[in-house]
């Protein structure tokens, strides 16, 4: 099993790396065209700031890249922000590989949403055996809105997308690799697609 991490200004790729090695699995984390599409999956993580992410991502051709991979491909966190249309973090234009707007949380609540929150509503192939309610690992201050991609949700201030789901890509607002049981099962099902 080829796995890549996708290279980029963006932190917790360590962590991504070593929740993979658990499993058994040795990615390689790259930036390299040819290994990232000859990969069997490809995981976009990221902890960053939106805008500064994607004008990385477009220097060095790998907006136009990652949007061409037909191989799986999960988005986290960040990155799974990066895969939407348009953040208003920075007012950057994403990759828009799903059809939705990332927004700022309204601090009505303590923001940034970190901790441990439950998702609900789960379905798609990376929750194969995991609970509805299942409690995951949270840090952030953007969300992707509901959408007809949503494949779980999370409610704090309001319900927000958790999971997103569409063709070859996949998507997590929360950290697997920082969820226990929970997240390395998500992981597991991910390299097993």
């Amino acid at each position: 099993m080829n796995i890549a991490i996708v290279k980029y200004n963006a932190g917790n790729i360590q962590s991504v790396q070593y929740a993979l090695n658990r499993l058994g699995v040795e990615p390689i984390i790259t930036n390299n065209a040819q290994e990232l599409l000859s990969a069997d999956k490809v995981i976009f993580p990221g902890v960053g700031e939106a805008s500064s992410a994607m004008a990385y991502l477009k220097n060095h051709n790998l907006d136009t890249l990652i949007t061409s991979l037909k191989n799986p491909v999960l988005g986290i966190c960040l990155g799974m922000q990066l895969m939407c249309r348009h953040s208003e973090e920075g007012n950057a234009d994403c990759l828009n590989i799903f059809d939705v707007a990332v927004k700022r949380f309204a601090p009505t609540q303590k923001v940034p949403h970190m901790g441990w929150n439950q998702i609900t509503k789960c379905n798609g192939e990376l929750f194969k055996g995991i609970e509805n309610n299942s409690y995951v690992y949270f840090v952030h201050s953007f969300y992707a809105e509901l959408n007809a991609h949503t494949t779980a949700e999370c409610d704090y201030i309001l319900p927000f997308s958790a999971s997103i789901e569409k063709d070859n890509f996949f998507a997590v607002q929360f950290h697997p690799e920082k969820s226990g049981d929970v997240g390395a099962k998500i992981l597991e099902n991910f390299v097993r697609l």
